[in-house]
């Protein structure tokens, strides 16, 4: 499904951010980017979305090169993609259902069909009796669960989580790993960026590390640790 082919990325100043990097990743996969701070995590997935472009090599989504990707039809690219950050970005005077709702609105859906996938996938995230609350009114975990639920919306083949429990609690960050591999059950790729140990060892799912923009390990099904 995603294929990076001797990928680097740099920066201003010469700043390498990825360096020659190559790996797959499989429809249905669930796969753990993890490194420290400044290993090029979130760059990887930046170019999986394609708000960034290599600067050398290819990024193919489904046997296609992402950069021909005409700039009209990226919001299509897109919606194949469902991303969450560990800011969660919900907007502050809309519920859990309007955050959801208008993720389809602002695409044109029509009326009857966000009434009724919206709370199908505000269930599947185990917010059905939290849909009328406002962000205001919902611990961390409930709040991301709610970003999470807008990812799915437009049932995308991939999950992009980029720290997802950055700002969370030890128990709260299981309990977000937890959804990601039930999310990964109903057949979403799953790619998860993180630094946190606890969250990609309850994951027990492939794992590509990153050490200042180099593949340095992956394993098939590993565990955090530098190689």
């Amino acid at each position: 499904m995603i294929k990076f082919e001797n990928v680097s990325k740099i920066y201003r100043d010469d700043f390498v951010a990825l360096n020659d990097i190559n790996f797959e990743i499989q429809d249905g996969e669930f796969v753990s980017i993890v490194g420290s701070s400044g290993a090029g995590k979130s760059t990887l997935l930046r170019l999986i979305y394609a708000e960034e472009q290599p600067t050398e090599g290819a990024v193919f989504f489904n046997d296609v090169p992402i950069i021909e990707i005409s700039r009209r039809k990226l919001p299509f690219h897109r919606r194949n993609i469902g991303t969450v950050f560990q800011d969660f970005k919900l907007l502050p005077k809309k519920t859990a259902y309007e955050n959801v709702a208008y993720a389809m609105e602002v695409c044109g859906a029509p009326t009857e069909e966000i009434k009724s996938d919206v709370p199908q996938i505000l269930e599947i995230v185990g917010l059905a009796d939290k849909m009328n609350k406002f962000p205001s009114q919902l611990s961390g975990g409930e709040q991301q669960r709610v970003a999470m639920a807008r990812a799915l919306i437009h049932k995308p083949m991939v999950i992009v989580a980029d720290e997802p429990t950055g700002n969370l609690d030890p128990v709260t960050s299981v309990e977000i790993v937890q959804l990601l591999l039930k999310i990964n059950k109903l057949g979403t790729t799953v790619i998860l960026a993180s630094h946190d140990k606890d969250v990609v060892n309850k994951a027990a799912k492939r794992v590509i590390v990153l050490d200042r923009g180099n593949i340095i390990c992956d394993d098939a099904k590993g565990k955090y640790k530098i190689c």
